[in-house]
């Protein structure tokens, strides 16, 4: 089954920080801010194809976010190792250094970084070299 979009819900007096933050850490992918709504509360990001795909949300109770764990796919490794460290740079947590994780199969090359808010963020390429 294929997903339509999801996100992820911050506090709201983290969520322009944790926006700009993911602004920084996913340009190396061509994933970029492409509409904001409801005060810009609810910021939607785009691929390069424009769709419309990832939601970062401000929730008004902080008492409900949990952390998440989302996925983003890299057309190479280079990619990967950008994220890492353009995400580390903009004040992300390392998670896993970029690299192969032979567990998920063996060209899985993935990095890890925690957001502002604790959210677990990948970013992986599974092309063979």
């Amino acid at each position: 089954m294929t997903i339509a979009h999801t996100g992820i819900k911050v506090p709201a007096t983290q969520h322009a920080a944790v926006v700009a933050w993911y602004e920084a850490a996913l340009a190396c992918i061509s994933y970029k801010k492409a509409m904001a709504f409801a005060e810009g509360q609810v910021v939607g990001f785009a691929d390069s194809a424009g769709s419309i795909d990832w939601w970062i949300t401000a929730a008004a109770d902080a008492t409900t976010v949990l952390p998440t764990h989302t996925a983003f796919v890299a057309n190479d490794r280079a990619s990967v190792d950008r994220f890492h460290a353009d995400a580390v740079a903009a004040g992300g947590k390392c998670n896993g250094k970029p690299g192969i994780r032979p567990f998920s199969g063996p060209t899985y090359y993935a990095a890890f970084v925690l957001d502002p808010v604790g959210n677990n963020i990948e970013v992986v390429c599974t092309a063979e070299v």
